[in-house]
């Protein structure tokens, strides 16, 4: 028994969920990958995997042996690094979740430029502003924008501030009037994305009550309505910047107190933290530096 290629196989079987899908990363058979899984429980002498028709669910003794193997296999490729050179780590699978409009936005530059420095690595992205358990889904790293400090398991690397700006459509201003102070916010039509905290408050100075006849759980939307005079939005600087320089909306109440939005890479712990994952985080902690060189920079 390969009790090493045993260890990889196990710990992307508890990633992934399923035999067939282990199979078809490693190019090998479900029969094959059952096969190792099964002389290595033997060999420990112990049950690591409960096994039914749809579902795998790891035992305590799984669990346990999943974290160390975790560790040894990154300390594994450690060491590797140390002879092979950082260029040739930085290849293989990488799993990432990230929240939408930051996707659809400056990732999908970030990424293009990551994966052309890096053309080894597959690239493995999901997008969603949902909630998601970066563990228990089998991701390697998460990107996380907040106004406030993240309550959070997972280590967080701050990587870049972004600003809030409030936008509106010059027709909107021409039909209503124009909005010199935050207490008009109320006798306006406001949007809002419904996955903020405090929901129809908006974090301006103490905390603003808006309300509006939009709620979506997506600010690239929100940016078509407001582009078609129909109400104004509190959006993150990454979504409206391209609007705002095209001059097809316009910021209000600039100088009114708002939080910063930092944007955070996690990953589940800070001992044993794969050489591949650091060198992307700090290739990507350098990419907004030199793509933004502004105040906004952490």
């Amino acid at each position: 028994m390969d009790k090493l290629k045993s260890m990889q196989s196990f710990v992307r079987l508890a990633e992934l969920g399923s035999f067939t899908r282990v199979a078809e990363e490693r190019n090998s058979s479900k029969s094959l990958i059952s096969k190792e899984i099964t002389m290595l429980e033997n060999d420990l002498g112990v049950r690591l995997l409960h096994r039914s028709t749809r579902n795998l669910h790891l035992t305590l003794e799984g669990e346990s042996y999943l974290a160390r193997c975790k560790d040894i296999l990154s300390q594994l490729e450690s060491a590797d690094a140390e002879v092979q050179g950082r260029h040739n780590l930085v290849k293989g699978r990488l799993k990432i979740n990230a929240p939408m409009s930051l996707g659809l936005t400056d990732l999908s530059r970030l990424f293009a430029d990551f994966i052309t420095e890096y053309p080894e690595i597959e690239l493995d992205l999901h997008l969603g502003d949902e909630k998601v358990d970066l563990v228990e889904q089998g991701f390697d790293l998460g990107f996380r924008v907040s106004s406030q400090t993240l309550d959070s398991a997972y280590v967080g690397k701050p990587l870049y501030q972004f600003n809030y700006h409030i936008c509106v459509a010059k027709s909107y201003l021409a039909k209503h009037g124009p909005i010199n102070h935050i207490s008009q916010l109320s006798e306006h039509n406001c949007f809002n994305y419904s996955y903020r905290l405090g929901k129809g408050i908006w974090p301006l100075e103490n905390g603003v009550q808006v309300s509006g006849n939009i709620r979506v759980n997506n600010t690239n939307f929100l940016m078509e309505s407001i582009k078609r005079g129909l109400g104004i939005a509190l959006i993150p600087e990454f979504v409206c910047r391209e609007h705002l320089e095209q001059g097809e909306v316009v910021t209000i109440l600039a100088d009114v107190k708002r939080p910063k939005l930092t944007l955070y890479a996690l990953y589940p712990s800070r001992l044993h933290v794969p050489p591949k994952l650091r060198i992307c985080i700090e290739f990507f902690q350098r990419w907004f530096e030199q793509q933004y060189n502004n105040d906004s920079k952490l």
